[in-house]
């Protein structure tokens, strides 16, 4: 039962990370929908330590250089999310309060992604890797 409920707060958390997103694009005084560009981040993100995940058959080791390379990766689609809008809003494509819209959303959305990850992550009976 656990397993239910945070997969409902992971769900949630979605969602509300999703509506700042959506509302740094789509209030009237902003109306620019550059920061959706993001979206390719929250999907690239979470690949590299799953394709780590399928490789390394020892998750428990204390250094990996795969585990340490996806995690490398990870770290730069992450940084690279949240530096698009900060570009965006000094290119003057979008405004600065459609970017702290964005930036909020992206710090929500990948605390979700973070969340899934610790809940789901581990080799028990309920685990993502079922799915």
């Amino acid at each position: 039962m656990a397993g239910i409920k945070a997969l409902i707060s992971l769900s949630f958390g979605g969602a509300v990370g999703l509506m700042f997103l959506m509302l740094g694009c789509a209030l009237p005084q902003y109306n620019e929908y550059w920061p959706l560009f993001v979206l390719f981040f929250y999907t690239l993100s979470p690949i590299p330590y799953c394709i780590a995940r399928r490789v390394v058959e020892d998750t428990d080791a204390t250094s990996n250089a795969c585990k340490e390379l996806a995690i490398f990766l990870t770290t730069g689609i992450v940084v690279s999310a949240f530096g698009l809008p900060i570009v965006f809003a000094r290119a003057l494509l979008i405004r600065w309060g459609a970017c702290a819209l964005v930036l909020t959303g992206n710090t929500v959305i990948f605390a979700t992604i973070l969340g899934f990850f610790l809940v789901f992550g581990s080799n028990d009976d309920f685990s993502w890797q079922q799915w």
